[in-house]
């Protein structure tokens, strides 16, 4: 079976349960199902280019973040709505073209820099910040002392910075 099939196969599985989570924080089941949704198509990103440890955490994850996103943007319209604002004087919530570019090629930057590290390093630095890992749990993951995976996570993480730092 292929990652999507595996992930339709996760999602199928597990939607009923992501849209109650997604909707118990933006208060609003169709919003909630929008989210899940939304989560989906980017877990079939195809900017992840690695297998997902746990997929469903990461997928719950990806739910949790566009949620608290939405609630928070609401919250913010609101504000500006009760303050008078006109609507036309507000700007998009949306970094402007050449910022994406940027950003876009920021992005590329760094998974070029991550590819440049060792294997160990590389592994350590994802399940630290894109799966959420605690450090414990990668030392035992990679058979480390805690003390190591700190290391190797800041020496990924400086590693990227100075790839990104070279840019400018």
């Amino acid at each position: 079976m292929s990652i999507v099939d595996d992930n339709f196969d996760l999602y199928f599985a597990h939607r009923r349960e992501l849209v109650d989570y997604a909707s118990a924080i933006v208060g609003d089941r169709s919003r909630g199902e929008d989210v899940v949704q939304e989560a989906f198509l980017r877990l079939r990103s195809p900017a992840i280019e690695h297998p997902i440890a746990e997929p469903l955490r990461y997928l719950r994850r990806i739910v949790r973040n566009l949620a608290l996103d939405w609630t928070r943007r609401l919250s913010l319209e609101r504000r500006i709505f009760e303050n008078g604002a006109e609507t036309e004087a507000i700007a998009e919530d949306r970094p402007g073209l050449e910022r994406q570019l940027a950003s876009r090629e920021d992005l590329g930057l760094v998974y070029k820099a991550m590819s440049e590290l060792p294997e160990r390093t590389r592994i350590a630095l994802e399940l630290h910040r894109f799966e959420g890992w605690k450090l414990k749990d990668i030392a035992q993951h990679l058979g480390i002392s805690t003390a190591l995976a700190h290391t190797l996570v800041y020496e990924g993480l400086d590693h990227c910075r100075r790839a990104l730092a070279k840019r400018s």
